[in-house]
């Protein structure tokens, strides 16, 4: 059996899609479908069922994928072992979140490269969790952070941290609020108080609301700009609260800078996820950079 068609096959059993295999493949799409055709003529039996929007495998193509894929992959593994020595001539394409790549992932890469010794040249974009996964799909990407776990076989994810949320104001509007009322009088406490956040549906600030106080908030956003670093520049200004990732107000809240307003028994979490396609650990300089991370991370409070 041809492996160039083995290989077309588990493409696209784990794409989904002719077309978005085609792109992974770098082929056109009539030529994906005629050597899954050629494939199947030569098994006698289907092994995708053709719908409206992509393809579902039948029984034998989940038996074949599941038989043929971890091979594919070794194979691959075997063609790229020769470039685990020279990983510098490989680029990693990095794509996630602006503040969490630029002040978590990136940072541990950069500074593992130089400590390890052997480098990769690091391409970084930035984009929210749909735009990031959609271009991993379509090959656009190595390696993705997010905070959306992928559905389906293409994609492959990793747990990577918890990022715990505080809610957060300037020193002014802790005082205005008074010591303990918070905690005593709940989310009524605060329900006047300007919000400023990243998006008008309020995402972070409605996820706390739901795991504290078991509410929605009241408010409105008083200030919303698309990106949590500018959201804390607000806040220290005093613009008014805000919910954001202990990691990014660390510093101001030991300046003073910020308060948190509420110590909960169990603060609210959002987990990172490390994402690739499916089999492409297989190639050392993505698998070097997956593992770093994963290292790195578990530093990460």
């Amino acid at each position: 059996m041809d492996l160039a068609l083995l290989r077309t096959f588990v493409t696209v059993h784990r794409a989904g899609s002719f077309t978005r295999a085609a792109a992974l493949l770098g082929l056109s799409q009539p030529a994906v479908t005629s050597q899954i055709r050629t494939l199947e003529r030569q098994l006698g039996r289907p092994l995708f069922l053709r719908q409206a929007r992509g393809v579902t495998p039948t029984t034998m193509g989940d038996e074949l994928a599941h038989k043929a894929a971890p091979h594919l992959d070794a194979l691959v593994e075997i063609t790229e072992e020769g470039l685990h020595e020279d990983s510098s001539d490989r680029t990693l394409h990095l794509a996630g979140p602006p503040e969490f790549t630029a002040g978590r992932a990136l940072p541990a890469l950069t500074a593992l490269t130089g400590d390890d010794g052997h480098g990769f040249a690091l391409r970084a974009s930035f984009g929210n969790a749909e735009e990031v996964l959609e271009g991993l799909a379509a090959g656009h990407h190595d390696l993705a952070l997010t905070t959306a776990r992928p559905r389906g076989a293409l994609l492959t994810a990793t747990p990577l941290c918890d990022e715990e949320h505080v809610l957060v104001a300037a020193p002014r509007w802790a005082v205005r609020i008074g010591p303990g009322k918070l905690r005593r009088k709940g989310a009524g406490a605060v329900e006047n108080l300007p919000v400023v956040e990243v998006h008008e549906s309020l995402p972070l600030v409605s996820r706390y609301w739901a795991a504290v106080f078991d509410s929605r908030p009241a408010a409105s956003g008083a200030v919303i700009v698309p990106e949590l670093r500018a959201v804390l520049a607000c806040v220290t200004t005093g613009a008014g609260l805000a919910v954001l990732p202990r990691y990014l107000c660390a510093d101001a809240l030991e300046r003073g800078d910020v308060v948190a307003l509420l110590d909960p028994a169990v603060p609210p979490l959002r987990t990172y996820f490390l994402v690739v396609r499916t089999g492409t650990l297989a190639m050392p300089h993505i698998a070097r950079a997956h593992e770093w991370l994963r290292r790195a991370a578990s530093d990460w409070t």
